[in-house]
């Protein structure tokens, strides 16, 4: 699944509020635990909330901002 049809699918299909742990993001924005880590860090992705000693989760709406934010790569060619 590429980034676009992620978007319409995540739009479709999960609530506006909340969180989303790790994995999900992961899904939905196509980069390496590292890469979103350090974007994170540095800011080009949105900051984490810590909601338990051992649980780190992502607004939904920063993660629908940062998909509409996210480049389109061009797969028609």
């Amino acid at each position: 699944m590429n980034a676009f049809t992620a978007k319409e699918h995540f739009s479709n299909d999960i609530q506006k509020e909340g969180f989303l742990r790790l994995p999900a993001v992961l899904a939905l924005i196509p980069v390496c635990k590292a890469t979103w880590w350090n974007g994170c860090k540095s800011g080009r992705f949105p900051k984490p909330y810590k909601l338990g000693p051992k649980v780190t989760g992502w607004k939904v709406k920063d993660i629908l901002q940062c998909l509409n934010d996210f480049p389109q790569s061009n797969d028609q060619g």
